[in-house]
């Protein structure tokens, strides 16, 4: 009777043993991809963050292009500067996402221009540099698409049972920086011929 009791004892901690294996183990997977998902976040917004500084590289050259033709358009060139500055000058996602709406409103305005003044529109250094543009800004839509759904991803997953748990124990929370589009750039621009 004392054998029996002794067996059943060592089956119920030879259980408990198994279950706590299998709980850690769900665990440490859990934490281990939330990592991965947190990087590719990060990896991600390092491929926005090439691209918004691509732009950045092309407007002093735009501006200075069209400078030349629209002397008196201060108020432009110089929300196009400090602009420019707040992207630079940016240090976490927010807000770059933030400085980024601002430009994209400066930018409009600058490319605007050259309907006031037909030379510019025929620049080819005016044509080249507004195309070149027009490739970053794909290249913007591109990434920003794939960067937020990097953080879709990341948050699916904390959020699914049992993840959930993990997440909260490990200290994982949503990430909710999504790059959206600026308030100026749902607006389409008017274009005359």
């Amino acid at each position: 009777m004392m054998r029996r009791g002794l067996w059943i004892a060592i089956a119920v901690l030879g259980v408990i043993v198994l279950a706590g294996l299998l709980v850690f183990g769900s665990y440490v997977s859990a934490k281990n991809q939330m990592v991965a998902k947190q990087e590719a976040i990060h990896a991600q917004w390092s491929q926005v963050d090439v691209v918004l500084q691509r732009r950045a590289d092309l407007i002093p050259n735009l501006v200075e292009t069209v400078k030349g033709y629209a002397k008196h358009e201060e108020t432009v060139f110089s929300d196009i500067a400090n602009a420019r500055a707040a992207l630079l000058n940016a240090h976490d996602p927010h807000e770059k996402i933030e400085a980024n709406g601002r430009l994209d409103s400066a930018i409009g305005r600058l490319l605007a221009l050259s309907e006031n003044y037909p030379n510019l529109k025929a620049d080819q250094n005016f044509l080249a540099l507004q195309d070149q543009l027009e490739g970053t800004e794909n290249r913007i839509a591109v990434e920003r698409n794939r960067y937020n759904r990097a953080i879709q991803d990341y948050n699916t997953f904390i959020r699914q049972f049992p993840n959930s748990i993990w997440a909260s124990i490990a200290g994982f929370q949503p990430d909710n920086d999504y790059f959206q589009a600026s308030e100026a750039s749902r607006q389409a621009p008017q274009v005359k011929f």
